[in-house]
């Protein structure tokens, strides 16, 4: 290969800037079929990709045949018409779904967490990587394997939670389902994992602000569910935008060269988040010039620029300057390559149009989407067991809110656009359930998500005025502007002004100074409560809320987080009892936002109150509610007495005490009595989502031996030191069983 053909593959476009789509027919551009002339391009991004950023819409965006289609006639091209013949890796984004026309919309990755369901999540990737391929789409840009410490912070919906077992576990689940038995399957795609590292602790909670971080909390927390994902196979992964200590991960050689490759071994393909190496140049400024930031992210260990600018203009000229290594440049076109290979994508460049037709959307995915919705969904409050709601005695049912109606308020950030009624919103959900008597649901928006305008709210109060109990649908959104109208605050009706309402208050680069409800949906909430009607509120949102008087209030409390297209039928089977809510938070939900951080397992050392309140959380981890009761008892750890190298069982039985069928969430904690180093209060190290009929009992085990007990030691490594560790079980961080395990030199000594 010639240096420029080299180049050439590290370089990712935008793919939806390659091709026009006219009168249904797909034309490459000539900027295009000239890169590919010139060996200038490897791969493609967001090639199917449909919203606002990219300008696509469903008028002039592809169906999922047309998407294959497309995919096609770009591989066909590349094929046919480069000297090397060599097919193009199509990069896709598809964190809770493939974000192209069609693709069914899952929950986003908060309500996945709170699900606590692996092996649901795992069938999920699956049929995520099948709609993605049927398109030709070879790599997602997921797992997103943050962990959460800020929830101001936008992304945080992107994300399974705060915790670094658990965020593993599902890596582990998404690599499995995405890349499958062989990457060069037809349902298989390679994961990209992304944002390596410490993403989720910025500064302030602002996105790609500094990290401030010591190197254990590093290798035990965050690092955590990356080492587990690339043991598991990991074909890619994304530097984070992010400094840790002042060094920039995009150009962080102990992270990208001595850690995932020297220590985990990791021979795939390390590619930059979009725009990541500009800001090395303008932003981190530890670069001169573009051409030293191009060059120093190359020699750093980096594959691939997302977008491809910096590379495209620099590296040539960096090379013939003697800035840049050959054998830098021939390890990224390897890796690429290799990757290529992998895929299959030299003896299966082209995709099935028919099949793209037949699986994109099916029923089976859209079942999946529903099931992963109500198993996500919190039960927070059931005052006075408010909830399950009797379809036979509830009465008429008042839906009021902003986000009652408003669909792609439901779907979060990075998802495509959608047809008139594809998405099920609550409302939507609860007129299905009295399909018969239409007359017992009704609505009114009331507010919108942000804003001051209180002109709905006359309308609100007059039909909670009617009701005999009333649905609060609120809480944030991180839908994008598509540009398809609002909603008439004094009607209900939606309009098209020429004007789009943006509610956005999360997603990427929607950063919060607060955690308290947007705009005037408190105020309208409270003016609601007056009426003596009973209360229900259903959270719609990305990111934790803190609102003590809807705590106090609400007679139940539902958080929903953003449960994708299938969501409002899902909340609508809790509401009335046709499902049992199984979700626990993997988030804690702060009293106020002044309690930051409040994730559940910092050090014993932090602290004990504030002046104001103490710093315990209003929800705290683990924590949820359900329509049935469960009682824990019989706990056991046999041996009680291990080596360092030795292994004990912990039981428990798990006894359904009410008389509805449901689902609990056992979770095991360790905690360390005494450390060489600081350690957490307590961990998590297992879970286990168990079904029980009413007065079933089951007996849960658990395996506690080096991966439980280990963290990091003396010279930055991992050890099991000897001493007393407390095992805590039950169905909550806060709501336990405890026994002791002693770990001697000698086991049995």
């Amino acid at each position: 290969m010639t240096t420029e053909e080299k180049i050439g593959q590290l370089i990712q476009p935008f793919g939806w800037q390659a091709y026009n789509h006219i009168d249904g027919k797909i034309k490459l551009t000539d900027a295009f079929k000239e890169a590919v002339a010139k060996g200038a391009v490897g791969a493609l991004y967001g090639t199917l990709r449909a919203d606002p950023w990219t300008g696509v819409t469903l008028e002039t965006g592809l169906s999922p045949a047309e998407g294959a289609e497309a995919v096609n006639e770009i591989q066909r091209y590349a094929i046919e018409n480069s000297r090397l013949g060599i097919p193009f890796l199509i990069g896709e984004e598809c964190s809770h779904g493939h974000m192209a026309i069609g693709g069914t919309v899952y929950p986003v990755p908060l309500v996945i967490g709170s699900s606590w369901n692996v092996e649901l999540y795992r069938d999920m990737c699956r049929a995520v990587a099948q709609e993605t391929r049927a398109q030709g789409g070879a790599v997602t840009y997921s797992p997103v394997l943050d962990v959460v410490r800020d929830p101001r912070w936008g992304r945080t919906e992107e994300c399974f939670g705060e915790d670094p077992h658990l965020i593993g576990e599902l890596a582990v689940a998404a690599v499995e389902g995405m890349q499958g038995e062989s990457l060069a399957s037809e349902d298989s795609v390679a994961v990209t994992l992304k944002h390596y590292v410490a993403y989720g602790s910025s500064e302030g909670g602002r996105n790609a602000g500094p990290v401030h971080m010591g190197w254990r909390e590093l290798l035990e927390v965050d690092l955590h569910p990356f080492r587990k994902a690339v043991e598991a196979g990991a074909a890619s992964i994304m530097p984070a935008y992010n400094e840790i200590d002042g060094v920039p991960c995009t150009v962080n050689k102990k992270l990208l060269d001595d850690i995932l490759v020297g220590e985990w071994g990791f021979d795939g393909m390390i590619i930059t988040d979009c725009g990541a190496i500009d800001m090395l140049a303008a932003g981190h400024d530890v670069a001169e010039d573009g051409q030293e930031a191009a060059a120093r992210s190359l020699e750093a260990g980096i594959d691939m620029e997302m977008s491809g600018e910096m590379f495209g203009k620099h590296l040539l000229k960096a090379h013939q300057e003697g800035k840049l290594k050959e054998a830098a440049l021939d390890r990224a076109a390897r890796r690429v390559l290799t990757l290529k290979f992998r895929l299959g994508l030299f003896e299966r460049p082209y995709a099935d149009a028919a099949r793209a037709g037949r699986v994109i959307g099916s029923e089976e995915h859209r079942a999946l989407a529903r099931q992963l919705a109500a198993e996500g969904v919190v039960l927070l409050k059931n005052e006075g067991a408010a909830l399950p709601l009797k379809a036979e005695e509830c009465g008429v049912i008042a839906v009021i809110g902003p986000n009652a109606d408003n669909g792609y308020n439901q779907l979060g950030d990075y998802t495509s656009p959608q047809p008139a009624g594809r998405v099920a919103t609550v409302l939507a959900g609860l007129q299905a359930k009295f399909a018969d008597e239409p007359e017992r649901v009704l609505y009114a928006p009331g507010c919108r998500v942000r804003g001051e305008d209180r002109e709905g709210f006359p309308l609100a109060l007059e039909t909670a005025a009617k009701a005999d109990t009333v649905v609060m649908v609120v809480g944030g959104s991180s839908a994008r502007d598509f540009g398809e109208g609002t909603i008439d605050l004094r009607t209900g009706a939606s309009v098209v002004t020429g004007d789009s309402w943006n509610d956005m208050d999360c997603g990427e680069g929607i950063d919060r100074l607060s955690l308290r409800l947007s705009g005037v949906q408190l105020e309208l909430i409270q003016e609601v409560r007056k009426l003596g009607k009973k209360l229900i509120v259903v959270y719609i949102n990305g990111r934790p809320i803190a609102e003590p008087w809807i705590d106090e209030h609400a007679d139940a409390i539902l958080e929903a987080w953003y449960p994708g297209q299938e969501g409002g039928h899902a909340i609508a089977d809790l509401l009335l009892g046709d499902a049992n809510p199984s979700g626990r938070l993997t988030i804690s939900l702060p009293k106020h936002v002044g309690q930051l951080p409040v994730y559940y397992n910092g050090k014993r050392s932090r602290g004990k109150r504030y002046l104001e309140t103490d710093s315990k959380p209003q929800y705290p981890f683990g924590y949820g509610l359900s329509y049935t009761q469960y009682q824990y008892s019989n706990m056991k750890v046999s041996a009680g007495v291990i080596g360092p190298d030795g292994e004990a069982t912990v039981t428990v039985d798990v006894t359904n005490a009410g008389e509805r069928a449901g689902s609990e969430v056992v979770q095991l904690y360790i905690s360390d009595k005494a450390s060489a180093y600081t350690r957490p209060e307590r961990e998590l190290k297992g879970f286990k989502k168990l079904e029980l009929a009413p007065g079933e009992t089951k007996t849960v085990s658990f395996k506690v031996g080096v991966a439980e007990l280990e963290y990091i030691g003396e010279g930055y490594k991992r050890v099991v030191e000897p001493g007393v560790f407390k095992i805590l079980v039950g169905g909550s961080s806060v709501d336990t069983l405890e026994a002791e395990l002693v770990v001697k030199e000698e086991a049995g000594a």
